[in-house]
């Protein structure tokens, strides 16, 4: 069956090829929890594509966008950059959930693809010394300090809960916030995990009830998030809850519904704001797309590798990530600059709070 599905796929890179010279790899969640993030992906690469086809390609070649499906699941993830690895594309964007960014890496390292993630967050997907990783976000050791930093002012004295989901990314931002708030003097009352696809948490609930816990932070994704804050509500606890960045997307609050007013989750500064993106999300908003979450950000991730290549002169991958790591790009995000590891030098996050219409706003790191 791997044999037959491997030559479909050679089948479709021939039609795709027939109308581009170079094909761009494209992995995402499109099926599962985690799909509205696939499709902010999808929408940010789609968008750069056309632009940088409409300005002339790269290298003088049109571009063409091969999307695969990772479901957020690590098997499927490794499969795809198998899939991807043997078609000889040269570079990827994706993925989205840490779970499936680092085992993929490893199979296009061996396979000589270059890899930058828009969204995965953990810090072992830079840490492994590979030389075909990097990313346009910031690290769950860079938001987990300020999350930690607001937490420790804006809480002080309160019942702190702390929860994580046991993915790479949950418990990795959860453990980052703890170690981070430790350090800062805060003892949390609170340290539980449950499982990701969970929809009862009456008795973790139930728990922090008991303890009269005054803010949850929550390492994990914002289904689950949404479903422990309804059922807080039911319960009665009033209790603030806190989460990272897979909160930011609006279908938190269609899920947690009127409990999701007060919410606070830590991102970036919002690109849709940024000067550099103006045009871009002008383009967004004519199609009726808002271009949230980390559909900018995939778009910046294909222009630094259109721009490396083009000053590079060659798609080859490791001459291309040498160019990045050597370079600043101009990005949707701004100025964007790469150190050793593949991690963006610049890092900035701030806190943001849910209001009672389902949108988000920036708040005061210091408390509001």
């Amino acid at each position: 069956m791997k044999k037959i599905a491997l030559a479909v796929f050679a089948l479709l890179l021939g039609t795709q090829m027939a109308h581009a010279d170079v094909l761009m790899g494209l992995a995402v969640p499109l099926t599962g929890k985690n799909a509205v993030f696939g499709e902010q992906l999808k929408r940010g690469a789609e968008q750069a594509v056309t632009d940088i086809n409409a300005a002339g390609g790269v290298l003088g070649k049109k571009l063409a966008l091969e999307a695969d499906d990772d479901a957020c699941d690590p098997k499927q993830a490794r499969s795809i950059a198998e899939k991807i690895s043997s078609a000889k594309i040269p570079f990827v964007a994706g993925h989205f959930c840490s779970s499936s960014s680092i085992p993929a890496s490893e199979a296009y390292a061996d396979a000589n693809v270059l890899q930058i993630t828009p969204a995965s967050t953990n810090p072992l997907f830079t840490e492994r010394k590979l030389w075909n990783v990097a990313r346009v976000c910031g690290r769950d050791d860079q938001q987990g300090l300020v999350a930690a930093d607001y937490i420790a002012k804006a809480f002080k004295g309160k019942n702190i809960a702390i929860l994580n989901d046991k993915t790479t990314y949950g418990k990795g931002l959860a453990d980052e916030t703890k170690k981070a708030l430790n350090k800062a003097g805060v003892t949390e009352k609170v340290n539980e995990s449950y499982n990701k696809g969970d929809k009862d948490f009456n008795a973790i609930v139930s728990r922090l009830k008991r303890d009269n816990i005054d803010l949850v932070y929550v390492g994990g994704y914002h289904q689950e998030a949404g479903l422990i804050l309804r059922q807080m509500r039911d319960q009665g606890l009033q209790a603030v809850l806190m989460a990272g960045d897979a909160m930011n997307d609006k279908e938190f609050a269609s899920i947690a519904g009127p409990a999701a007013e007060g919410t606070l989750f830590t991102f970036g500064p919002d690109p849709r704001n940024k000067p550099t993106a103006k045009a871009i999300v002008e383009k967004f908003k004519a199609k009726n797309i808002d271009p949230e979450g980390y559909t900018l950000y995939t778009y910046a991730a294909m222009q630094v590798w259109t721009q490396a290549a083009a000053k590079a002169g060659t798609t080859d991958a490791k001459k291309v990530m040498d160019t990045i790591k050597g370079g600043e790009w101009d990005t949707v995000l701004g100025k964007m600059g790469f150190d050793a590891k593949g991690d963006i030098k610049a890092i900035d996050y701030v806190v943001y709070k849910w209001d009672a219409k389902g949108n988000y706003t920036e708040i005061n790191p210091k408390g509001s």
